[in-house]
This record gives C-alpha cells, structure tokens and sequence, in this order.
C-alpha cells in the first residue's frame, strides 16, 4: 500500500477524476432530473457496481487480457460503444411528455416504458450498472491508474490492487451523490429547467451517440 502522501494523492485524484462530466455524470444527473434525487442516487449506485466487476477483473488479470488481446478489447469495444448509441437513440426518438418535457429520458432507453412520473429504480440501476461493465475502458483505466500507487516492493500486489479499486470506488460514492442532490434540486425549485427538458432530452441523446462513437473509434492500447 502506498504511504500517507501518495494515499491523499490517489484520494484527491480519484476526487477530481469523478468530478469531471462524462457518461457516468450525464446519467446521474438526467435521471435525478426526471425522476428525482433518489433515482440519482441509485443511478450512481449502478454505476459504482459496475466499477466494482473491472476493478476484481482486472486483479486477476483480465484487464491485462483487454489491453493486449485485440479480439476481447474489440468484442467488448463494440458492445459497449452499440450499449451507448442505443441508448442515444432511445433519447433522441422519446416523446416529450405534456407538461413541456422532462429532464433526459435516458430511463427510457433501458427498455422500459414510462408509467407515471417515476421510473424503476430497478431499471436504473442495472442501466449504470451495464454501462459501465460494457465499456473496456472502464477497466483499461483502473489496470492504468491504479498500480501508479502500488509499491515496487508490495508482497500482493493483486490484494494492494484490489484495496485501492475499491477505495477509488467508494470514495466515488459521495462525488455521485453530490451530482445526483444537485440536480434533484434544480428540479424542484428552477422553473425555468421544465421548460427546456425537451432540449436537454435532444442534447443527452447526441451526447450519448458521440461518447458510443467515440468508444467505437478507440484503439487497442495493446497495438
């Protein structure tokens, strides 16, 4: 395990690596807009578990897999990138609902259809949940990050490797929450957000399509 000082700089680089809006932010916060604080919360719960699979993953050695395997980066690549779009596209073709639109439908891409104003805190968290096990990026970068902490000298590295997955992990926990108040905040008390859902629920949808294609066009690191 590294020293106090490097173990602040893995806390306090974790910190500003989850602060940074991306996919995982872009579902939190659209689903804490359209169905509220608690469905921002459970989306960043989703995406946490989800973190989890690459960080064991990559312990024992499937992360080194994707990085020098061209067919397990590409298979994985792809579904990810296709998971991505289709949600895009889902946001893109949803209706907006009568009261002037809701905040980005991105629930509805997980498949299921809208009854009421609440989704399925369910179908949200297995969406986080997905997207985040879908993308070899998602382990790439633990299999990058994380050993820049890990002793030359550790006895386990594997074990060091784990505890610092998992400390990067949970301390995402509150960043996500954070997001998630936010917007559930903004969807109470700014009257001005209702009104331009409909253009929020667009703009997801390309967001979405882009990060999709931008996954699709990665390289394998190993090449």
């Amino acid at each position: 395990m590294p020293d106090s000082h490097q173990l602040l700089m893995f806390i306090a680089a974790g910190w500003l690596l989850n602060l940074t809006p991306g996919p995982d932010v872009l579902y939190i916060v659209s689903n804490a807009l359209k169905s509220g604080t608690r469905a921002g919360i459970v989306a960043g719960l989703g995406i946490t578990t989800g973190c989890f699979v690459h960080i064991f993953a990559a312990a024992v050695g499937v992360g080194a897999l994707l990085a020098t395997s061209a067919m397990a980066f590409t298979v994985l690549k792809w579904l990810g990138a296709a998971y991505l779009m289709w949600m895009g596209v889902r946001i893109l073709l949803s209706k907006p609902s009568g009261d002037g639109g809701s905040a980005a439908a991105i629930a509805a891409a997980q498949g299921g259809a809208l009854s009421g104003a609440a989704t399925s805190l369910s179908k949200v968290f297995l969406g986080g949940f997905w997207t985040n096990v879908l993308n070899p990026k998602v382990g790439i970068f633990f299999l990058a990050f994380v050993p820049q902490f890990i002793s030359p000298g550790s006895e386990n590295k594997a074990l060091a490797f784990v505890l610092l997955g998992v400390l990067f992990n949970v301390n995402a926990i509150p960043v996500n929450t954070g997001w998630a108040l936010a917007a559930g905040w903004m969807a109470r008390r700014v009257g001005a957000v209702q009104r331009v859902m409909h253009w929020l629920d667009r703009a997801a949808g390309f967001m979405f399509v882009g990060f999709g294609l931008k996954l699709a066009m990665t390289d394998n690191p190993g090449q």
